[in-house]
């Protein structure tokens, strides 16, 4: 198991742990939990990015879904253009 020191900052009430580059997160969020032996343990939350769109999703009803995969299989007449 790798380890790196790192140093613990204050920004008002809050601290923060400078995290090296070798263990950089993928994400913004995290879940920290402390184990009986009092290790901190830090595990990344999965990016939240499709949450409104599946919120907005939500809402609507089925015939609604329906109709827009329909709309979506049904191909578009071709243009007819004068030649260049």
């Amino acid at each position: 198991m790798e380890v790196l020191p790192s140093r613990v900052l204050m920004n008002g009430n809050s601290q923060a742990v400078r995290i090296p580059a070798e263990f950089r997160l993928g994400t913004d969020r995290v879940q920290i939990s402390r184990t009986p032996e009092g290790d901190l343990l830090i595990h990344p939350c999965p990016s939240q990015r499709g949450q409104a769109l599946l919120q907005a999703l939500s809402g609507l009803d089925a015939d609604f879904l329906e109709a827009l995969e329909q709309q979506q299989a049904d191909k578009l007449p071709v243009q007819e253009r004068e030649a260049l």
